[in-house]
Protein backbone atom coordinates (compact mmCIF):
# COMPACT_ATOMS: atom_id res chain seq x y z
CA UNK A 1 0.00 0.00 0.00
CA UNK A 2 0.99 3.51 -0.05
CA UNK A 3 2.02 3.01 -3.67
CA UNK A 4 2.48 6.55 -6.15
CA UNK A 5 0.35 6.24 -8.98
CA UNK A 6 1.15 8.57 -11.98
CA UNK A 7 -1.98 9.19 -13.92
CA UNK A 8 -1.69 10.63 -17.39
CA UNK A 9 -4.43 12.38 -19.24
CA UNK A 10 -5.86 15.76 -20.34
CA UNK A 11 -8.68 17.35 -21.72
CA UNK A 12 -10.68 14.82 -23.39
CA UNK A 13 -9.61 12.54 -21.50
CA UNK A 14 -12.23 9.54 -20.57
CA UNK A 15 -14.13 11.00 -17.92
CA UNK A 16 -14.95 6.83 -15.92
CA UNK A 17 -11.81 6.03 -16.65
CA UNK A 18 -9.82 8.64 -15.12
CA UNK A 19 -12.51 8.50 -11.81
CA UNK A 20 -12.47 4.92 -11.55
CA UNK A 21 -8.76 4.46 -11.50
CA UNK A 22 -8.52 7.35 -8.87
CA UNK A 23 -11.17 5.94 -6.60
CA UNK A 24 -9.84 2.05 -7.21
CA UNK A 25 -6.13 3.21 -6.43
CA UNK A 26 -7.20 4.88 -3.17
CA UNK A 27 -9.57 2.25 -2.19
CA UNK A 28 -5.84 0.39 -2.10
CA UNK A 29 -4.49 3.16 0.10
CA UNK A 30 -2.28 4.34 -3.12
CA UNK A 31 -1.89 8.03 -3.66
CA UNK A 32 -3.05 8.73 -7.34
CA UNK A 33 -1.80 12.02 -8.77
CA UNK A 34 -2.90 13.59 -12.32
CA UNK A 35 -0.35 14.74 -14.60
CA UNK A 36 -1.81 17.16 -18.06
CA UNK A 37 -0.25 19.28 -20.15
CA UNK A 38 -1.49 22.24 -17.47
CA UNK A 39 -2.29 22.54 -14.05
CA UNK A 40 -5.96 23.52 -14.30
CA UNK A 41 -9.19 21.65 -14.15
CA UNK A 42 -9.53 19.16 -17.25
CA UNK A 43 -12.50 18.71 -19.24
CA UNK A 44 -13.39 15.16 -19.54
CA UNK A 45 -15.18 13.63 -21.80
CA UNK A 46 -17.48 10.09 -21.66
CA UNK A 47 -17.23 7.59 -25.12
CA UNK A 48 -20.05 5.33 -24.77
CA UNK A 49 -21.26 2.46 -27.06
CA UNK A 50 -24.65 3.45 -29.28
CA UNK A 51 -26.65 0.81 -31.17
CA UNK A 52 -26.15 1.91 -34.77
CA UNK A 53 -23.24 3.35 -34.92
CA UNK A 54 -19.81 1.96 -36.27
CA UNK A 55 -18.00 3.40 -33.55
CA UNK A 56 -18.38 5.67 -30.07
CA UNK A 57 -19.86 8.46 -29.67
CA UNK A 58 -18.70 11.15 -27.15
CA UNK A 59 -20.38 13.67 -24.51
CA UNK A 60 -19.21 15.71 -22.04
CA UNK A 61 -18.09 14.38 -18.70
CA UNK A 62 -16.96 15.55 -15.11
CA UNK A 63 -13.97 17.59 -14.23
CA UNK A 64 -10.87 16.90 -12.64
CA UNK A 65 -8.34 19.28 -11.49
CA UNK A 66 -4.71 17.68 -12.79
CA UNK A 67 -2.12 18.11 -9.84
CA UNK A 68 1.14 18.59 -12.06
CA UNK A 69 2.13 19.25 -15.21
CA UNK A 70 3.91 16.69 -17.27
CA UNK A 71 7.46 18.44 -17.38
CA UNK A 72 7.29 18.52 -13.90
CA UNK A 73 7.07 14.41 -12.82
CA UNK A 74 10.01 13.04 -11.85
CA UNK A 75 10.06 9.07 -12.50
CA UNK A 76 11.56 7.87 -9.38
CA UNK A 77 9.06 9.86 -7.27
CA UNK A 78 6.24 6.90 -8.87
CA UNK A 79 5.47 3.16 -8.75
CA UNK A 80 3.56 2.87 -11.64
CA UNK A 81 2.55 5.43 -14.38
CA UNK A 82 -1.08 4.90 -16.02
CA UNK A 83 -2.21 6.15 -19.60
CA UNK A 84 -5.86 6.66 -20.10
CA UNK A 85 -7.95 6.91 -22.87
CA UNK A 86 -10.49 9.14 -24.77
CA UNK A 87 -9.14 11.64 -26.72
CA UNK A 88 -6.77 12.97 -25.01
CA UNK A 89 -4.06 10.51 -26.53
CA UNK A 90 -4.45 11.89 -30.07
CA UNK A 91 -2.60 15.21 -28.64
CA UNK A 92 -0.43 13.93 -25.48
CA UNK A 93 1.01 11.70 -28.12
CA UNK A 94 2.90 14.50 -29.45
CA UNK A 95 4.07 15.73 -26.02
CA UNK A 96 7.94 15.06 -26.21
CA UNK A 97 8.01 15.50 -22.34
CA UNK A 98 5.33 12.79 -21.55
CA UNK A 99 7.04 10.33 -24.18
CA UNK A 100 10.31 11.03 -22.45
CA UNK A 101 8.85 10.33 -19.36
CA UNK A 102 6.99 6.89 -20.66
CA UNK A 103 10.26 5.62 -21.85
CA UNK A 104 12.02 6.58 -18.07
CA UNK A 105 9.53 4.31 -16.78
CA UNK A 106 9.93 1.53 -19.03
CA UNK A 107 13.85 1.50 -18.34
CA UNK A 108 13.64 1.21 -14.58
CA UNK A 109 11.49 -1.62 -15.27
CA UNK A 110 8.36 0.53 -13.11
CA UNK A 111 4.78 -0.28 -14.09
CA UNK A 112 3.48 1.16 -17.23
CA UNK A 113 0.03 0.85 -17.46
CA UNK A 114 -2.29 2.15 -20.39
CA UNK A 115 -5.76 1.26 -21.69
CA UNK A 116 -8.12 2.06 -24.46
CA UNK A 117 -6.87 4.87 -26.20
CA UNK A 118 -4.24 5.65 -24.00
CA UNK A 119 -1.90 2.71 -25.39
CA UNK A 120 -1.40 5.32 -28.52
CA UNK A 121 0.93 6.75 -25.98
CA UNK A 122 2.87 3.82 -25.80
CA UNK A 123 3.11 3.27 -29.75
CA UNK A 124 4.32 6.47 -29.92
CA UNK A 125 7.02 5.88 -27.30
CA UNK A 126 8.10 3.26 -29.19
CA UNK A 127 7.18 0.59 -26.64
CA UNK A 128 4.66 -1.46 -28.55
CA UNK A 129 7.78 -3.46 -30.70
CA UNK A 130 7.92 -7.00 -29.69
CA UNK A 131 4.79 -6.56 -27.34
CA UNK A 132 1.77 -7.98 -27.28
CA UNK A 133 -1.08 -5.48 -26.85
CA UNK A 134 -4.26 -4.63 -26.23
CA UNK A 135 -6.47 -1.90 -26.67
CA UNK A 136 -10.02 -0.03 -28.25
CA UNK A 137 -10.19 -2.47 -31.42
CA UNK A 138 -9.79 0.68 -33.63
CA UNK A 139 -6.62 1.44 -32.22
CA UNK A 140 -5.31 -2.33 -33.43
CA UNK A 141 -3.51 -1.04 -36.73
CA UNK A 142 -1.22 1.14 -34.70
CA UNK A 143 -0.22 -1.29 -32.33
CA UNK A 144 0.95 -3.40 -35.59
CA UNK A 145 2.42 -0.81 -37.48
CA UNK A 146 4.43 0.49 -33.83
CA UNK A 147 5.84 -3.72 -34.27
CA UNK A 148 3.25 -4.90 -31.92
CA UNK A 149 1.09 -7.93 -31.72
CA UNK A 150 -2.89 -6.82 -30.91
CA UNK A 151 -4.73 -8.89 -28.56
CA UNK A 152 -8.50 -9.34 -28.33
CA UNK A 153 -8.13 -9.76 -24.63
CA UNK A 154 -9.95 -7.69 -22.20
CA UNK A 155 -6.19 -7.03 -20.49
CA UNK A 156 -2.82 -8.65 -21.52
CA UNK A 157 0.58 -8.52 -19.39
CA UNK A 158 3.68 -8.31 -21.30
CA UNK A 159 6.42 -7.84 -18.88
CA UNK A 160 6.05 -4.54 -17.31
CA UNK A 161 3.22 -3.03 -19.20
CA UNK A 162 -0.49 -4.11 -19.08
CA UNK A 163 -3.20 -2.61 -21.25
CA UNK A 164 -6.51 -2.91 -21.31
CA UNK A 165 -9.13 -2.68 -24.20
CA UNK A 166 -12.01 0.16 -23.14
CA UNK A 167 -13.50 0.88 -19.62
CA UNK A 168 -15.45 -2.13 -19.46
CA UNK A 169 -12.32 -3.79 -19.49
CA UNK A 170 -12.00 -2.40 -16.13
CA UNK A 171 -12.37 -5.52 -14.14
CA UNK A 172 -9.82 -7.87 -16.15
CA UNK A 173 -7.76 -4.90 -16.48
CA UNK A 174 -7.15 -3.46 -12.51
CA UNK A 175 -6.78 -7.35 -11.58
CA UNK A 176 -3.82 -7.50 -13.55
CA UNK A 177 -2.86 -3.89 -12.26
CA UNK A 178 -2.38 -5.41 -8.49
CA UNK A 179 -1.44 -8.78 -9.34
CA UNK A 180 1.89 -6.53 -10.26
CA UNK A 181 1.93 -4.65 -7.10
CA UNK A 182 1.48 -7.80 -5.38
CA UNK A 183 4.29 -9.30 -7.32
CA UNK A 184 6.64 -6.59 -6.47
CA UNK A 185 5.77 -6.13 -2.71
CA UNK A 186 6.74 -10.15 -2.50
CA UNK A 187 10.33 -9.21 -4.05
CA UNK A 188 10.76 -6.31 -1.90
CA UNK A 189 10.01 -8.30 1.15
Amino acid sequence: MNRKILIVTGDGGESYETLYAVHRFQEEGDVAVIAAPSKRRLNLVMHDFEIGWDTYVERPGYCLASDLVIEEVVVSDYDAILLLGGRAPEYLRNHTALLEVVREFDRQQKWVFAICHGIQILVTAGLANNRTLTAYEHVRTEIEMGGGTYSTQQAIRDGNIVTGQTWQSHPDFYREVFTCFKETEKVNA
